[in-house]
C-alpha cells in the first residue's frame, strides 16, 4: 500500500491506525507521520469524550441526550479522511492543532 493509502486506513479504528503505522513505518512520509498523529489523537479524544458522556449519563440520566454529541466526533473523522483522501496537512477542527507535533514515537 502507498502512504496515502495508510494515511486514510488510519482513521479506520484503531486495529487501521495500528496496520498504517507497522506497514509505513519504514518508508513514512510527512503525509503519512502527520495523518497517524491526527488520527491517533482524535482517537484518544473519542475515548475520553465517550468515557465523560457516560459518567454524566449515570450520574444525571436526564443528560443522557448528551451522547448526541459523539456525532461531532464522527464528523471530525470524516473530515480527517477527507484531508487524508486530498492528501493535505489540514488538522482536524478543534483538537487537531494540539496533535500536531505530539507523539514523538511516530517520526
Amino acid at each position: 500500500m502507498n502512504t496515502k493509502t495508510l494515511s486514510i486506513l488510519s482513521y479506520v479504528t484503531l486495529i487501521g491506525w495500528a496496520v498504517a503505522y507497522f506497514s509505513g513505518k519504514d518508508r513514512a512520509d510527512k503525509l503519512l507521520k502527520y495523518h497517524l498523529r491526527q488520527s491517533l489523537g482524535l482517537a484518544i479524544v473519542s475515548v475520553l469524550f465517550s468515557i465523560v458522556l457516560n459518567i454524566i449519563a449515570g450520574i444525571i440520566p436526564a443528560l443522557s441526550f448528551l451522547s448526541l454529541l459523539s456525532l461531532v466526533i464522527t464528523i471530525f473523522w470524516v473530515l480527517g479522511i477527507i484531508n487524508a483522501v486530498n492528501g493535505a496537512l489540514k488538522p482536524v477542527p478543534v483538537f487537531g492543532k494540539i496533535f500536531e507535533d505530539k507523539f514523538s514515537f511516530i517520526g
